[in-house]
């Protein structure tokens, strides 16, 4: 992490009032590592272990942290744990270049194994999300809820094509200035004083004071194979599997999960149900988090 802890908690604490929440105490989470193999992975735990747990799973190019108003708003409920996926943040690139759908299930089961984890609440954006519809099939005994934000088994590729342009066009800019501009370019909804800040989780400086990203972008150039697209499509097949109640939830304005998609896979789940977040895109909990949590606290609490 590139923030020192008073910078974090400041961060916090603006992002927080700027989402609309308000918050007696920021609290900071603990990091912590656990091995996989010869795999490392990072993870942010927000504490309260006696509570029931909720695995947050993010998008691609994006880290734990994109989950950090959400676990600070849940976190007197819930414990919450945020794990650095594969290839992401803090977490070791995959040697051999596996990002498959496969390998990610992999991963997600040893994490949860580390954790001793038994029933737990499971919710994933984006990459997360297919990754925890794979969990969901392949371990349904393992859920009492399931929250699947802004993707499913089909790709809507103008909307996904665009987050992928994106990547590749800042992949070899160096300067947060420059990574700013175009990040902003992609999502004018963001403030670019805490974009700023945001982005320290993200990148990594280099000894000639360039910055790099963080993520793997070889998971990228993985998402145009066909074996991901067919890995992707047989999950599908599997979805009557996923026993706990699901909550699809859609961005508003997403470009890349469309109405009819969201509608689809909520009909298509024994017990599925969609809500659709305002004023989001599709990076839900970084653009309206405070309706994002709102809609997250009904649906655990079981309300209708």
């Amino acid at each position: 992490m590139s923030l020192s802890p008073e910078e974090y908690r400041e961060h916090l604490a603006t992002t927080a009032v700027r989402a609309g929440f308000a918050f007696g105490e920021v609290v900071l989470p603990e990091s912590h590592e656990f091995h996989l193999g010869r795999m490392r992975f990072h993870y942010l735990d927000w504490g309260n272990k006696h509570l029931p747990t909720i695995v947050f799973l993010h998008g691609g190019a994006l880290n734990a942290h994109t989950w950090d108003l959400c676990c600070l708003a849940l976190r007197d409920d819930f414990h919450c744990v945020a794990l650095d996926q594969r290839g992401h943040g803090d977490t070791d690139w995959a040697q051999d270049g596996d990002y498959s759908i496969g390998a990610a299930l992999g991963d997600t089961k040893g994490f949860v194994g580390h954790l001793g984890l038994d029933k737990f609440i499971l919710v994933g954006m984006s990459l997360g999300a297919i990754n925890s519809l794979a969990f969901a099939i392949a371990h349904p005994e393992r859920l009492s809820h399931l929250v699947i934000i802004d993707a499913g088994p089909e790709m809507r590729r103008p909307g996904s094509s665009r987050i992928r342009d994106f990547v590749n066009a800042v992949q070899e800019t160096v300067t947060v200035e420059a990574i700013i501009e175009k990040a902003l370019e992609f999502n004018p909804r963001r403030d670019p004083t805490i974009l700023r800040r945001s982005l320290m989780h993200n990148l990594r400086q280099q000894p000639d004071g360039t910055w790099k990203w963080k993520y793997d972008t070889r998971r990228f150039q993985a998402l145009g194979q066909d074996s991901h697209r067919a890995e992707r499509a047989r999950l599908a097949d599997g979805l009557q599997r996923i026993a706990c109640p699901t909550l699809v939830v859609r961005g508003g304005e997403s470009d890349v999960f469309h109405a009819e998609d969201a509608e689809r896979l909520a009909a298509r789940l024994p017990h599925g149900r969609q809500v659709t977040i305002p004023r989001a895109g599709h990076t839900v909990q970084g653009d309206n988090p405070k309706d994002l949590v709102a809609e997250l606290r009904r649906f655990l609490a079981g309300d209708n």
